[in-house]
């Protein structure tokens, strides 16, 4: 929260405080009588008279209304003001933080200062990558890490730019950004079908045959340098696999028509700052793992 809303919301209570006590006092009425200050209002039977609170009800109200005033100036925790003690929330939370980090430091350096292919198996390992990926990860690759429209399936063999251990650590660390350029604007729409055609034909879809041709010197030309020569990819660019049937985007006609008509730029963020290095050590671990659960 902002300075600005911390304001404003002392500001509200104050006010609202304030007017409380006015309303309190103002209604307060210590010399009437029951049977000398009739409203005029009768309901059923009942007549209503026009008495003070009861004395234990009004200094009821009286104390909550002290109790808020104390609470307020003494502990908000509201943002970025700390009130009389020093205390809020988020600076308590940030304690808190510390305090486990500290406690499970041996852990960590003890699990970091193994091969992730050897704590990949490791129960606790396991578990702590879980909830990692959990709360990091399971937003674009689904709690069961199978992926979705856009987004890779971690549980299979297929890796964009590798799945050996040291890769998968690495994309944790400093993220992925695609690059699949637009080629509309090059090869034009008819060069656009031609090379539709052409990749359904590496993956033995019979496309019209002459189109497939035509894709190929396309090809060739302007996708060989990514995705080499027979198709296959190339991890070290994150070039997928053209030949083997698994689709980022899909894989229906239209599909990869758009995917060479617009290109691609698909983002996979870094969590360097966001997790440290011996909790991106114990992810990079379940992560690589999830191939021999997922069997």
């Amino acid at each position: 929260m902002t300075s600005f809303w911390s304001v404003w919301i002392i500001v509200l209570t104050s006010i609202t405080l304030i007017a409380m006590s006015w309303l309190l006092l103002g209604n307060r009425k210590t010399g009437a009588k029951k049977e000398d200050t009739p409203t005029g209002h009768a309901y059923d039977g009942i007549e209503e008279y026009d008495n003070p609170l009861p004395a234990w009800w009004f200094f009821m109200f009286l104390i909550t209304i002290i109790w808020g005033i104390g609470y307020l100036v003494v502990y908000p925790g509201m943002g970025n003001y700390a009130g009389a003690i020093g205390w809020t929330s988020t600076g308590q939370h940030a304690e808190r933080v510390a305090e486990a980090e500290e406690r499970h430091r041996a852990m960590y350096d003890r699990y970091l200062a193994m091969p992730i292919e050897e704590i990949a198996n490791d129960p606790a390992v396991r578990r702590m990558g879980m909830r990692m990926f959990g709360n990091n990860c399971a937003q674009c690759h689904g709690a069961d890490a199978r992926g979705g429209y856009g987004f890779p399936n971690l549980t299979d063999d297929d890796w964009i730019y590798g799945g050996d251990a040291k890769t998968i650590e690495t994309t944790i660390i400093g993220g992925r950004q695609a690059a699949m350029p637009a080629w509309e604007s090059v090869i034009g729409d008819r060069g656009v079908e031609e090379v539709t055609a052409y990749v359904l034909a590496l993956n033995n879809r019979e496309p019209d045959s002459a189109m497939a041709e035509a894709g190929k010197q396309h090809f060739m030309t302007y996708c060989v340098a990514c995705h080499g020569p027979e198709g296959k990819g190339n991890p070290a660019m994150g070039a997928p696999n053209l030949t083997n049937g698994i689709w980022l985007y899909g894989g229906s006609q239209s599909e990869i028509a758009h995917t060479v008509r617009a290109g691609r730029n698909g983002m996979m963020p870094s969590f360097k700052e966001q997790l440290g290095p011996e909790k991106i050590h114990i992810l990079a671990a379940y992560v690589y793992g999830l191939r021999e659960a997922a069997r």
